[in-house]
């Protein structure tokens, strides 16, 4: 799977992109980046990952993951976010199929925050 193109779409291997953020060997460098591995994450299913990345203040006890079918994410605008900043926002579709095997989509603006040198997600507002 390590040498398979990421879920998240950006062209780079597992292995080199969000396979270290999810294994917890390298902190996301930038909002975007944290975004991506938490797609990633919700394609493998990947519970405690986004668990640990989200902000404590807004932090759900538990995750519902269901069995959907995650098919594409495209990141269609960033604000923020780099490595010197401490708040970012990225805005996102993610393509998805769900059990009964219609296509929809999660269209988010999503907030970040960059908490002791490491960015968490902190809530985000979606969009029809």
């Amino acid at each position: 799977m390590s040498a398979l193109p990421c879920p998240c779409g950006s062209g780079s291997p597992y292995r080199d992109c969000c396979g270290p953020l999810l294994r917890g060997e390298s902190p996301a460098a930038t909002a975007e980046a944290l975004m991506r591995s938490r797609y990633t994450a919700y394609v493998r299913r990947d519970e405690a990952y986004l668990l640990r990345t989200w902000e404590a203040s807004h932090r759900p006890a538990a995750l519902e993951m269901d069995d959907d079918a995650w098919l594409g994410l495209e990141v269609l605008a960033t604000e923020a976010g780099g490595a010197d900043d401490r708040e970012g926002i990225v805005v996102f579709v993610a393509r998805y199929q769900d059990q009964a095997g219609v296509v929809a989509e999660v269209r988010e603006r999503s907030r970040f925050a960059r908490q002791a040198g490491e960015w968490l997600y902190v809530d985000g507002e979606t969009h029809p």
